[in-house]
C-alpha cells in the first residue's frame, strides 16, 4: 500500500526539493499538499514527478475556496490533487452551539457541491475541538457529519484522542465516510515536550496497529503521515515509514 506524508510536517527543514528527494529515498510515493507548497505549482508539481511522487490529497483554506475559487481549484488540478481536505477553523470563528455549526456545514457543502461538479473529493479534517461538547451538548464533529451527508472526513486519530473521544467508536459509527486518515502518534505524558508531545509513528501510546486495521475493515485506503512539530523531520518520516509498513 502506498503510503502519503503531509508536507506540513516538513514545514520547518526547506527547501522542498530537499524534503522530497528524502521522502522518496525513504520509499514514500505520495504527498499530501498544504498553502505553502502552492505558491508555484507548475514547478512544484515538476519536483514531485522527478522524484516519482504524488499528490492525491490537499489542504486548501475555507478562504480559498470561497473566496478565489476558480484559481484554487486551478492549482489542484496543476498538482493533480484528487481529494481537498478544509484543514481547519480559527477559534474566533468557531460556533459555541449547535445552530452555529449547522450554519458552518451548510458552508462546507455549499463548497463541495462545486468541487464535485469540477471533479473533485472534498471533506473535512478535525483537530480537538470537533470533539469537545458545545454549550448545547452538541458535538461539533457530529453535526458536520449529519448535517452534509456528502461530506468527506479525513479522520485525524490522534486529535480525536487529543479531543477526549474514542477513534474506534468514532470509526465504527462513521467509518464509511473517512477516506483519508492521519497518521499521528502521541508521546508518553512528560516526553517530547519539544515536540509539543507528538511522537513518531510507533514510538508513541496510540495503537496504530489495531486502529489501522480497522481503518481499513473500514475501506480507508490513504494513509497520511504527519508531526505537527517534529524536531528532526527525516527521523519522524523514517521511523514512520518503517513502522506502517509492519502493520
Amino acid at each position: 500500500m502506498s503510503v502519503s506524508y503531509q508536507l506540513y510536517s516538513s514545514r520547518n527543514f526547506t527547501p522542498w526539493s530537499n524534503v522530497i528527494e528524502t521522502l522518496a529515498t525513504l520509499g514514500y510515493t505520495q504527498v499530501e499538499g498544504f498553502g505553502a507548497v502552492y505558491d508555484d505549482p507548475v514547478r512544484f508539481r515538476q519536483l514531485l514527478d522527478e522524484n516519482g511522487l504524488s499528490m492525491p490529497s490537499g489542504h486548501f483554506s475555507i478562504e480559498a475556496l470561497e473566496d478565489d475559487f476558480d484559481a484554487t481549484v486551478a492549482q489542484a488540478r496543476l498538482l493533480g490533487v484528487q481529494k481537498i481536505f478544509a484543514p481547519y477553523l480559527g477559534e474566533e470563528d468557531r460556533a459555541r452551539d449547535t445552530a452555529g455549526w449547522t450554519d458552518f456545514a451548510a458552508r462546507l457543502s455549499a463548497i463541495g457541491d462545486k468541487l464535485r461538479n469540477a471533479g473533485f473529493g472534498f471533506g473535512w479534517h478535525n483537530h480537538d475541538f470537533e470533539f469537545r461538547p458545545l454549550e448545547d451538548g452538541g458535538i461539533p464533529m457530529r453535526i458536520l457529519l449529519e448535517a452534509d451527508p456528502a461530506l468527506e472526513w479525513e479522520a485525524d486519530i490522534a486529535w480525536i484522542i487529543r479531543g477526549g473521544a474514542d477513534p474506534v467508536e468514532w470509526i465504527e459509527t462513521y467509518g464509511h465516510r473517512i477516506t483519508a486518515a492521519h497518521v499521528k502518534d502521541i508521546a508518553p505524558d512528560g516526553l517530547n515536550a519539544d515536540e509539543d508531545g507528538w511522537s513518531d509513528l510507533g514510538h508513541g501510546i496510540v495503537d496504530w496497529a489495531g486502529l489501522t486495521a480497522s481503518l481499513r475493515r473500514k475501506g480507508v485506503t490513504l494513509f497520511i503521515m504527519e508531526h505537527d512539530n517534529p524536531s528532526d523531520d527525516a527521523r519522524f518520516a523514517r521511523n514512520s515509514i518503517e513502522t506502517f509498513k509492519s502493520f
